[in-house]
């Protein structure tokens, strides 16, 4: 199991890069709207959510929860891959560790949420997080004109 969950959210990253990859920096700054978050920091919203989802799977206190980016102004995709790279090498670190006893029965629960999901089922949750956002994504690139990859190879 640990393999196909691995690979689900190595498939999920690699689609979402192909898509971010495709905005020209300079349109690291633009969104739809004034409620909207900028592309840039929809990129970053994925990318920190693996700092979050580690210690939530790992059972840690989230009461102070600050990501390390805080504060990090954002100034291209390159600079943010870099910069989250060992949390995301965490978070699969974290995943790998874990038991098949662990992915089956362990509950996790997150913050903000009544019902505990099994650790498993929790992962997955993580790469529908990721996906939903490559889906807001591509409407970004839409509405700006940008020819959108193609990521159903």
């Amino acid at each position: 199991m640990h393999n196909l969950l691995l690979t689900h959210l190595s498939e999920t990253r690699r689609r979402s890069i192909l898509l971010w990859s495709a905005l020209p920096t300079e349109k690291m700054n633009w969104k739809p709207d004034e409620t909207a978050m900028t592309a840039g920091e929809l990129i970053r919203h994925v990318l920190e959510a693996d700092y979050g989802w580690n210690m939530i799977i790992r059972h840690e206190d989230m009461s102070n929860y600050s990501a390390p980016w805080k504060g990090k102004p954002i100034l291209d995709l390159q600079t943010e891959l870099d910069f989250a790279e060992p949390y995301r090498k965490a978070f699969l670190s974290t995943i790998r560790g874990l038991s098949t006893e662990d992915l089956e029965a362990v509950s996790v629960h997150h913050p903000g949420r009544a019902k505990p999901k099994h650790m498993a089922e929790y992962i997955l949750r993580t790469a529908y997080h990721e996906a939903v956002h490559a889906g807001q994504f591509q409407s970004y690139l839409r509405q700006l004109n940008v020819e959108r990859p193609f990521i159903w190879d």
